[in-house]
C-alpha cells in the first residue's frame, strides 16, 4: 500500500499551528531558567518533586494507556467515564488533540519506516551520519512542524470521529491542557503547607518541567526506538527495544514487540521487561473496569521471533 494525498490530514492554518507547536517545545525548555534560578536561590522543596512525580505519571499514563493502547490499538475495551478520564489525561499532557494523536500514530504504523510514515528517521534524510542526524532530529522534533505526513482523521480515526466521549475531549483540548497547570498549581498549593508559592512553583515542575520531560521521553520512542536497540522479532521495520527507555515511558519502549504484535496489552511481552501500562490495563480489569483484554499467546511470539 503507497500513501496517498487522501491520507493526509488537511491544515487551515499551518503558520499558526507551527507557531503553537512552537511555543508547546520552547516554552518548557526556557522553563530550565527558573529552574536553576530556583536551585541556586530558593532551593527546592519535596512538594515540588511530588508534583512533577503525580503529573508525570497521570498525563504519561494517559497518554499510554488512554492514547495509545485503547485508542490507538484497541487493546483492550473500558467504560466511557474511564474513556473520558484517559482521554482528558492523555490531552493535559500536551500531545496534541486525541482524534488527530491516533491518526498519527495509526498511519505510522500503515507506512512504518517508509514513505509515507509521519516520523520515521530513515526515510529521505539522506546517508551517512549526517543522514542519521538529520533523520533522528526530524522523528523526534522535527516532524511536528511538517504536515506533509499527517494522518487525515477521516481516513484513520473515523471511530473516535464517531465516539461523543472521545469527540467532546478533542474538541475541548486546551482547556484539558490549561487544566493540566492548574491541577498541578493546585497539587502545589495543598502539598507546599497552603503556600501561594508553592502553588507557583508546583505549576513550575508540574507542569512546564512535566511537559518538557514528557515529550521528550515520548519523542524518544519515535526516534531512539527505531533506531537504536535490540530487534528480537520480525517486523518489517526499523522498531526497536530500548531497556533503559522503558521505565520513563511506562513500557512503551519495549518498541519492537509492539510493532510485532500491534494490538497486545502488553508491550514488554517477554519474561522480566517492565511495563507499568500494561499493570495499569490488569488492575482495570481485576476492578472489572476494562474487558477483552488483548493477550498474544506464546506460539505468536515465537513465530516471529528472530533471537
Amino acid at each position: 500500500m503507497e500513501p496517498t494525498a487522501d491520507d493526509v490530514e488537511p491544515v487551515a492554518n499551518e503558520t499558526r499551528d507551527r507557531i503553537i507547536t512552537g511555543l508547546v517545545t520552547v516554552v518548557p525548555v526556557l522553563a530550565l531558567g527558573l529552574v536553576a534560578w530556583q536551585l541556586w536561590a530558593v532551593a527546592l522543596g519535596w512538594s515540588d518533586l511530588a508534583v512533577l512525580a503525580i503529573m508525570y505519571v497521570a498525563t504519561g499514563l494517559g497518554i499510554t494507556v488512554g492514547f495509545h493502547r485503547l485508542f490507538t490499538h484497541r487493546s483492550f475495551k473500558t467504560t466511557p467515564a474511564v474513556r473520558a478520564v484517559l482521554a482528558g489525561l492523555g490531552s493535559a499532557a500536551i500531545e496534541g488533540p486525541v482524534i488527530s494523536w491516533v491518526a498519527d500514530h495509526r498511519k505510522h504504523h500503515a507506512f512504518s519506516d517508509r514513505h509515507g510514515d509521519p516520523h520515521s528517521p530513515h526515510v529521505g534524510h539522506g546517508h551517512g551520519w549526517r543522514g542519521a542526524l538529520r533523520g533522528l532530529l526530524h522523528a523526534h522534533v522535527g516532524w511536528l512542524f511538517i504536515h506533509t505526513q499527517r494522518g487525515r482523521k477521516e481516513r484513520y480515526a473515523p471511530d473516535l470521529m464517531k465516539d461523543p466521549v472521545v469527540a467532546f475531549v478533542d474538541r475541548t483540548f486546551i482547556w484539558w491542557a490549561i487544566g493540566g497547570f492548574l491541577v498541578a498549581g493546585a497539587l502545589g498549593f495543598l502539598l507546599g503547607g497552603i503556600s501561594w508559592q508553592a502553588g507557583l512553583t508546583g505549576i513550575l515542575w508540574g507542569g512546564l518541567v512535566r511537559t518538557l520531560l514528557l515529550h521528550h521521553a515520548t519523542y524518544s520512542i519515535n526516534s531512539l526506538c527505531h533506531f537504536f536497540g535490540r530487534r528480537p522479532f520480525e517486523t518489517g521495520d526499523e522498531s526497536r527495544n530500548l531497556a533503559w527507555l522503558a521505565p520513563l515511558t511506562f513500557g512503551e519502549a519495549w518498541h519492537n514487540g509492539h510493532h510485532a504484535f500491534p494490538t497486545s496489552a502488553r508491550h514488554g511481552v517477554d519474561r522480566g521487561q517492565l511495563d507499568p501500562s500494561a499493570g495499569v490495563i490488569a488492575l482495570l480489569e481485576k476492578c472489572g473496569l476494562a474487558w477483552d483484554v488483548v493477550r498474544v499467546d506464546e506460539r505468536k511470539l515465537e513465530a516471529k521471533r528472530t533471537v
